[in-house]
């Protein structure tokens, strides 16, 4: 069971979920090549432009570690790139579960992303200008329960502990991608969760995300913002867990 993290988070964002599985399946936790712990001078600007670098990221630790009809946990941008490793090594992953995904953060006629073009350029102009107050003003909205700051604290001294230079790569690559092309050919069965209230990825856009996966089942979580995986553990892990249980 591998679990990849979302922006500017690290493998830590999974320690209320991940171990909840250990004992039924072997847990794969990483960070991204710039994130975390990782080595940042890995980074290579032109392959980590798209999403697709991140999913051979993931391809090839999959099959360093053997894996083969896993289950591929994904969290926010993590998602769409567990959907663009899944099809490109489908032997891989039997089993997706996209955790608050969305695959065009733009409008698109009656695609409603959430963002125009003008709101993606102001995001990264200001992640430019001064990536610290981008980071500590977003992390709290971004991550909502307001009534909670401590979680917007820790995720915003987690997109601090990014390279600036690699943050804004990562954050084009994240906010300009449209996967929507890509969800039909998703051959693994997925799980789509969602949460209300979240700024990033409203509940139509888990509907429609689960609408063009052809196997896909939509879970709306008794949770608000867009890191259940932090906010509300419990609910992700009983979600999953009923998921990874039935036929």
């Amino acid at each position: 069971m591998m679990f990849a993290h979302g922006y500017g988070c690290d493998q830590g964002m999974w320690r209320y979920v991940a171990p909840q599985f250990s004992e039924e399946f072997r847990i794969l936790t990483f960070d991204h090549v710039g994130s975390g712990g990782s080595d940042s001078n890995a980074f290579d600007p032109a392959k980590y432009a798209t999403l697709k670098g991140y999913a051979e990221d993931v391809i090839e630790i999959a099959r360093e570690a053997s894996v083969q009809g896993g289950i591929f946990v994904g969290h926010s941008v993590s998602a769409m790139i567990g959907v663009l490793a899944a099809i490109d090594a489908p032997e891989l992953f039997d089993e997706l579960v996209l955790v608050c995904p969305s695959p065009y953060f733009l409008n698109d006629g009656d695609y409603l992303g959430g963002f125009t073009q003008g709101d993606i350029d102001e995001l990264l102009a200001s992640m430019s200008n001064n990536y610290a107050a981008w980071s500590n003003t977003m992390a709290p909205a971004i991550i909502g329960n307001a009534d909670r700051p401590e979680l917007g604290q820790e995720l915003a001294s987690a997109f601090c502990r990014m390279d600036p230079a690699i943050a804004g790569t990562f954050a084009r690559a994240t906010f300009t991608s449209d996967n929507r092309p890509d969800l039909p050919k998703v051959s693994a069965r997925t799980l789509v969760l969602q949460c209300r209230d979240d700024i990033l990825a409203g509940e139509h856009i888990g509907a429609y995300v689960a609408s063009q996966v052809p196997d896909a089942s939509l879970v709306i979580l008794d949770a608000t913002g867009h890191c259940p995986n932090l906010s509300a553990p419990h609910a992700v892990n009983e979600a999953i867990k009923a998921f990874v249980g039935s036929p």
